[in-house]
Formats: C-alpha cells, structure tokens, sequence
C-alpha cells in the first residue's frame, strides 16, 4: 500500500537536496539525477518500506541501486550506451559506493558528541598524531586517546543504528 502523499512530500522536501547532490557527484548529468531522485521516491512511495535506520541512509541505498540497475539496462544495449560516455562497471559501482560511504559517515559523526567527533576527526581525517591533536584540541594527550576510544565505541553503535553493516 503506497504511502501518504503528504508524508512523501515531506521526505523529498527533507532530503531531496542531498540525494540529488549525491547522484550528481556520480553521474555528472542533471537530467539522469533528477530522473534518478525521482525514481527513487517514487519507489519509497510505491513500496512503503519500514525503514529501521536512517531514511536518508535507505534513500542513497535506494538511488544506487537504481544508478547500478541504470548502468547494466544500458550495457545491453551497446549502442546506446556508447553515446552515453559510461564508465567502466567497476569504477562506476566504486565510485558510487565511495560517495555513499562517505555520505554515511558524515551522517555518522553528524550524530557524535562534539568532543567526539572534533578527537575522531583530529586522528583519523587530519592525521594528527594524539600530541598534535591534544595541542591542536587544547586538551590533554590521556584525554584524546581516551575520547578516541570511546568516540570509536559510540561510532560503531550509531552506524548499526543506522543499519551499516561491516
């Protein structure tokens, strides 16, 4: 049974920005990505999922499998897929699958104590070392190992709330 269609609007109003900036980043085309967004909440609209995570983090599943069924429907029309300029299949399922990482660990940290998130950041991203980050956080070098660790326990938790698998 389809959704609600003020409940669908609501979604697309909320995170139909971001989901065409990701499918933008991957196909480069305006038209394939509006085609795209639109196709997936369609689909969220047909289908009505019981979404236990993220709806974002279900919305940028959604539109990369359509992006991947997108891709095989053209290579088995050859013809039309050279006009298109597509990518190697490998490249272009990594790449996508790249981008959705990195959209869910934003998404991740997003929902990280600050103190968190800033050590996690400081060490992972930046690549500080625990004295560069003390100095660069104006905290103590026990503190940002002892941050780090549990700013790793708590990732690991909001990622499986978010229902990212290993």
């Amino acid at each position: 049974m389809p959704l609600d269609e003020d409940l669908v609007a609501a979604i697309y109003r909320e995170h139909g920005t971001a989901l065409r900036r990701f499918v933008l980043s991957a196909s480069r085309d305006p038209h394939l990505a509006d085609d795209i967004v639109q196709e997936t909440v369609l689909r969220v609209w047909q289908q009505a999922p019981k979404v236990t995570g993220s709806m974002r983090s279900y919305l940028f599943r959604t539109a990369r499998n359509i992006m991947i069924d997108n891709y095989r429907k053209a290579q088995r029309r050859p013809l039309e897929a050279e006009n298109r300029d597509i990518a190697d299949p490998e490249e272009a399922t990594g790449r996508v699958d790249d981008l959705l990482n990195k959209v869910l660990m934003e998404e991740a940290l997003l929902r990280l104590s600050s103190e968190h998130r800033d050590v996690l950041v400081a060490l992972h991203y930046r690549r500080f070392t625990v004295g560069e980050a003390a100095v660069q956080l104006n905290i103590p070098s026990g503190t940002v190992k002892s941050r780090a660790f549990y700013a790793v326990k708590a990732l690991r938790t909001v990622l499986d709330e978010m229902g990212v698998e290993r």
